[in-house]
């Protein structure tokens, strides 16, 4: 018997979920409502280019196309140029990437569309070695290239290129696990033709976070060290929550790898999104009813996946992942 009442037999993008405005809650003295935890609009949060820039300051968005808006007004360019954003770091840096939720100390940067380049492929082997993500506002990029792959091979593919278009036809505005499965259909023995387009390059080496205490303070700010962070929610409110423990980033990570093997995608909201949905299961039974009452049905997750998935989750639970 299969664990989910009902199956999707192909991978089909989840229904858009409206934008929802950060909640108004009374007024406190740090801007957090105590009852909730949802941030009121004014929490500022620093920014920079990734390739050099004056410091911005940005607030008031609720997701992530919000936020990229925000940028884009705050430089005066359209929000539609943002590859994609990382955390504390203007590097192309795939392991601080911005995904749903921003510590309340944290930096951001924004990375630019950069140059296009056209690459043929001939598809020798049935995996090109790619893992990709999406930036939650139409753009797919790599977040990693398994060494020893065809990809690895061709030094013009780099990680943080997106992917624009696949013998032409546009990938904008597709999720990153409908760009994964189109690449996987590609017949073996195939030659093709992918359209990337890289992030603008640094412009100068002392890029980096400024002091915010100022020159006089004489103390160092330490960013992304806050245990708090700004989390953005699919069906309401983003909302400040205490940051998860070791045991469940352990776990929300492994999730991530499990994803990557059965969907050559890699997305930090989605695992985190399974990982919270398990709280108070006891069973991958209900974790299966869970997940096929959520938008995550839509997926389409095998029976084998939500296995694994279940036992990460309970490795993860018992500390033999951290």
């Amino acid at each position: 018997m299969s664990l989910f009442k009902k199956k999707s037999s192909k991978l089909a993008p989840p229904p858009p979920t409206p934008s929802a405005p950060i909640e108004e809650p009374q007024s406190h003295p740090n801007g957090v409502d105590n009852n909730n935890g949802s941030q009121k609009s004014q929490l500022v949060f620093h920014c920079q280019q990734a390739h050099g820039s004056p410091l911005g300051l940005i607030s008031g968005f609720s997701n992530i196309k919000e936020l990229y808006q925000k940028i884009a007004e705050c430089y005066d360019f359209p929000p539609e140029d943002i590859l994609f954003c990382t955390l504390n770091t203007h590097k192309v840096d795939m392991r601080k990437l911005l995904g749903g939720q921003i510590g309340l100390e944290d930096f951001i940067f924004a990375h630019r569309k950069g140059r296009p380049k056209e690459i043929e492929i001939v598809k020798t082997e049935d995996a090109l070695g790619l893992t990709i993500t999406d930036n939650a506002a139409g753009y797919a990029f790599i977040k990693k290239i398994k060494e020893g792959s065809i990809a690895s091979k061709i030094s013009h593919i780099e990680v943080g290129d997106h992917i624009e278009k696949l013998n032409g036809e546009n990938m904008v505005g597709k999720r990153h696990y409908e760009v994964a499965k189109i690449l996987k259909d590609i017949p073996k023995g195939t030659t093709f033709i992918i359209r990337l387009i890289a992030p603008l390059k640094s412009g100068f080496g002392s890029i980096g976070p400024p002091n915010r205490g100022g020159a006089k303070s004489g103390k160092k700010q330490s960013y992304g060290s806050g245990k708090e962070t700004l989390r953005f929610k699919a069906n309401g409110p983003a909302t400040i929550e205490n940051e998860h423990d070791e045991n469940s980033k352990a776990g929300i990570e492994k999730i991530n790898q499990l994803l990557e093997t059965f969907m050559g995608i890699n997305d930090t909201e989605l695992a985190t999104q399974m990982w919270d949905l398990a709280d108070g299961k006891t069973n991958s039974m209900q974790l299966a009813e869970a997940i096929d009452n959520s938008d995550l049905q839509e997926f389409g997750f095998t029976d084998e996946f939500i296995i694994e998935l279940w036992g990460v989750i309970t490795d993860a639970r018992s500390g033999r992942l951290s």
